[in-house]
């Protein structure tokens, strides 16, 4: 039977067979290229940073060692068996993790409201469709810069210094990263809104703030919120870490069994903070996706 497709003739294909094989050829030597590269940056870091090869492959079986050793319990009847063994035992702390847990969701919680307010209060200024003077422009985006760059657990430390151990270290520490990081992406957001509204409160007369309130925030807010949401997400795992300086939560607990070498508490309290995250992304997801569906719709 016939084909339905017509064959061209030998010497018609043979330019084809050409320049598919010469651009085949061309994605190959760039991916070579490309291997070749990223293998001498990678050789070229670990002799900067004193990277000892052979070190860190004769020494990898610690690692999953440790990770096998904190999933055994070291006290009690069952000393050497597995954590599920005597559940009771591996959780002997619960109700302490539990406070120290809610305490790392409210340094969390705190943090993320107060940065989204001031995110909020400064993303209008680093908008360029919103603020006609450049100098407030710049010095607006310039200052989210500078509290999203600098890590978290860098104010952390500066704050337990001026404050103390506890909780508010780690509540301003996390609430000037977050001011940084949301004011950027509410600013993104607000200069990829539609400017008709905007136009026809200026023609009337409105003022700047009137025009934010009225034509810009109904456009931002539910992307305002789901934004915010998925930073409470991200603050939760960082409140974890802000107690390894001092600063409250749960994780001053964690580095103490770490340093103790309390294996099994280092994975009874990394269950409870791991499950704790996995119910908040999910939960927090279904709210984000219920506003980006009114988002959408509206």
């Amino acid at each position: 039977m016939a084909s339905a497709v017509p064959r061209l003739p030998d010497q018609q294909l043979e330019p084809l067979r050409r320049a598919y094989g010469e651009a085949v050829g061309a994605k190959r030597r760039q991916l070579i290229l490309g291997l070749v590269l990223f293998g001498c940056a990678t050789v070229l870091a670990g002799a900067v940073t004193d990277v000892d090869v052979v070190k860190f492959v004769s020494n990898l079986w610690r690692f999953t060692d440790y990770v096998g050793r904190i999933f055994t319990l070291d006290n009690g009847p069952a000393t050497g068996r597995f954590v599920l063994v005597d559940p009771a035992e591996w959780m002997w702390g619960l109700d302490k993790w539990l406070k120290l847990l809610a305490e790392t969701l409210l340094i969390a919680y705190v943090g993320t409201v107060l940065g989204a307010v001031a995110g909020f209060a400064l993303c209008f200024f680093a908008a360029g469709n919103l603020t006609p003077r450049p100098w407030i422009r710049v010095g607006a985006k310039r200052f989210l810069e500078f509290c999203r760059t600098v890590p978290e657990i860098v104010f952390a430390l500066i704050f337990v210094v001026a404050f103390g151990l506890g909780p508010v270290p780690g509540v301003l520490a996390i609430a000037i990263h977050t001011a940084g990081a949301l004011g950027k992406l509410f600013a993104e957001v607000v200069e990829n809104i539609d400017m008709k509204p905007i136009d026809g409160l200026t023609a009337t007369g409105a003022t700047w703030t009137e025009t934010v309130r009225f034509a810009v925030v109904p456009q931002v807010l539910s992307n305002f919120v789901s934004y915010a949401l998925l930073r409470f997400e991200v603050n939760v795992r960082g409140a974890a870490v802000m107690g390894f300086v001092g600063a409250g939560g749960i994780g001053q607990d964690l580095i103490e069994a770490i340093r103790k070498f309390y294996y099994s508490d280092v994975s009874a309290i990394l269950v409870l903070i791991i499950a704790t995250v996995m119910i908040i992304d999910l939960a927090t997801e279904r709210v984000r996706h219920q506003l980006i569906g009114m988002e959408k719709r509206s």
